[in-house]
Formats: structure tokens, C-alpha cells, sequence
């Protein structure tokens, strides 16, 4: 279970990817129902860390606290994608990888999980900007310079800034369920969901409705999933040609109409799974599956577990 987190600091730590998992691990949500982690700040580099805008921070805890951390997260830095960093920290990653734990990094952080092995034979998300010198360092893993964030379990990579967001909140969507992402989210006012494999750059990421937004047409997908429809009724919806409709989702969106409502499916299924007593064929109608066996095929791919072991994970085993 995630409830122990830790975020391992170095000198030239950015605030930003230092907030980020600050705000999804460390906030103190239980006024709201939801779980409170046992957070804390390490440094890999003394009780006092330089911020890359001119800062210094004091840190209580040293390497030590990641020997119980269930998730040791690693924000971005200037300067991490030419540095070298302390052998003790690596060695302190890799044992804790060996016992289970998760590692997710931030950005640039991700230098530092491949300066420790951890990303030998995986795929991994970086800042399009370090992509190339993070293939030039570390030949022997594949990076993803195109996504927000890639889970290659235990290990889990972002790109720049707000991805950390989205691999933070796909992690405990993961580990606790959409409600609880979902309320997380809500309360720090940012999307619930962004897959994955969306494209980093997006050229209008918060559309607003009109004649010229797919605005209307994802409102409309969201409350008809059950439904196959095709891109060519889905261009006449919004009013345009089947290619500036599909220029135009991925532009606001970050992604391609199928991928976007097949993530929705499977979002509502897992809400299903958890809320409903509904048998997984009546899921599969209500989501758009059609059938448990194309339902789980789906879902195994997305949360990487099958329907009816979710269900028992959040509801007990008499619920599957």
C-alpha cells in the first residue's frame, strides 16, 4: 500500500517539481475523508539544499528516511542531466527498489533513478528538452521524449513541471482509485486524468467552449460511452471535416479521439468495480466494452490488473 513517501533532495532542487509531490503527498486531506501520507523531505546532500532560484532549504532528514519510504519520489534539479550524484544515494535507490518500494522521479530527476541502474531495459519520460542527452548518458534504456509519464513498475518517470502532477495523481489513482485521485485533484484544481501517453506539448490545453473547440464534443463522448460512434460523427457533432476534427482533438487534447474514450471507459469501469455491486458483463455494457472479455483485455492493459482482482482489491474478496 502507498503510505510512507519520501522526496530525496540535492542541491539545485526546483521549488516547482519539489511542490508538486509536496502537494500530493504531503497536504493533510483528511478533513475530506481521504488518506493522509506519512511525508517527509530527505537530503542526499546535507541538512542544508540549495533551490536552483536562489534559496536554501533545511532538511530534517537524511538518507535514512528512505529506508522505510514506500515511494521515494526524486524532483527535478538544475543541472542533474550533467552532475554526478552521491554513491549513497544511488546505493539507498537500488535498495530500496530490491525491497519493493516504488521510485518515481520528476523531470530531471530522472537522471538520477538511471545514474542508479534503475532504468536498465525500461522506457522512460523526460522534458523533450534532455531527451537526447539522457540517451547519450544511458544508451541501454528507451526514452519516451513525446509522453507525460511512463510506469515501468517499480519505476515511474515524468516529464517537465505539471507531468509530476499527472504521475503523481496516475500513481495513487493506481495504489487508492479514481475517487481518491479524483478528490485530490479537485482540490488542488487540476485535471484528474491525463494518460500517459499524451503528447507533452499541447498547443491548446484548456479549451474553451465554441465554433471552433472539440469543447462540446468531449462533454458529449463523457456522457455517452456506452455508445461506439466513429470520427466521422464526431467531426459532423463539432461541425467540421473528419481531419480538422482530428487535428484539432489532438491539438486541445493531447491524444486521438479512440485513445481518449478508451481511457474514459476504463476510468468508469474502475469507478464501477468499486461502487457498484454490477456484474462485470453489465460493466462491460454500461462502459462501452461491449463484453467482459474485451473489457478485460482493456483494463488489463490500462491498470494492469483484471477487473474482478480490482474489485476484491478495494472492496474485499466477497465482492468479486
Amino acid at each position: 500500500m502507498l503510505r510512507n513517501v519520501a522526496a530525496v533532495l540535492l542541491d539545485g532542487v526546483n521549488p516547482f517539481e519539489l511542490g508538486v509531490v509536496c502537494e500530493v503527498f504531503g497536504i493533510d486531506r483528511s478533513d475530506d475523508g481521504l488518506p493522509v501520507y506519512d511525508f517527509a523531505v530527505a537530503s542526499a546532500e546535507g541538512a542544508s539544499v540549495r533551490a536552483s532560484t536562489g534559496f536554501t532549504l533545511q532538511v530534517e532528514h537524511g538518507l535514512e528516511r528512505l529506508e522505510t519510504a514506500d515511494l521515494i519520489t526524486v524532483p527535478a534539479g538544475a543541472s542533474y542531466a550533467s552532475r554526478e550524484f552521491p554513491p549513497e544515494l544511488l546505493d539507498a535507490l537500488r535498495r530500496a527498489v530490491d525491497r519493493g518500494a516504488r521510485v518515481l522521479s520528476v523531470c530531471s530527476g530522472v537522471f538520477v533513478l538511471a545514474a542508479a541502474g534503475l532504468l536498465e531495459g525500461r522506457r522512460a519520460a523526460v522534458h523533450w528538452k534532455h531527451a537526447e542527452e539522457l540517451s547519450r548518458r544511458h544508451p541501454h534504456l528507451t526514452v519516451e521524449p513525446d509522453v507525460l509519464y511512463v510506469d515501468e513498475d517499480p519505476v515511474i518517470t515524468s516529464a517537465g513541471t505539471a507531468a509530476g502532477i499527472d504521475a503523481c495523481l496516475h500513481l495513487v489513482r493506481k495504489e487508492q482509485g479514481p475517487e481518491v485521485a479524483n478528490r485530490i485533484a479537485r482540490r488542488m484544481v487540476v485535471p484528474p486524468h491525463r494518460d500517459g501517453g499524451q503528447a507533452q506539448y499541447i498547443e491548446r490545453p484548456l479549451p474553451e467552449p465554441g465554433g471552433d473547440s472539440v469543447a462540446g464534443v468531449l462533454v458529449w463522448m463523457e456522457r455517452h460511452l456506452d455508445e461506439e460512434v466513429t470520427v466521422e460523427q464526431l467531426a459532423a457533432r463539432a461541425l467540421m471535416s473528419p481531419r480538422t476534427f482530428a487535428r484539432r482533438f489532438q491539438q486541445e487534447t493531447g491524444t486521438t479521439p479512440y485513445r481518449w474514450i478508451l481511457s474514459q471507459r476504463v476510468l468508469l469501469a474502475q469507478h464501477l468495480l468499486e461502487r457498484t455491486d454490477e456484474t462485470v458483463d453489465a460493466i462491460a455494457g454500461r462502459t462501452g466494452f461491449g463484453n467482459a472479455a474485451a473489457l478485460r483485455h482493456h483494463f488489463v492493459r490500462a491498470v494492469g490488473t483484471t477487473p474482478q482482482s480490482y474489485r476484491r482489491a478495494f472492496r474485499g474478496p466477497e465482492a468479486a
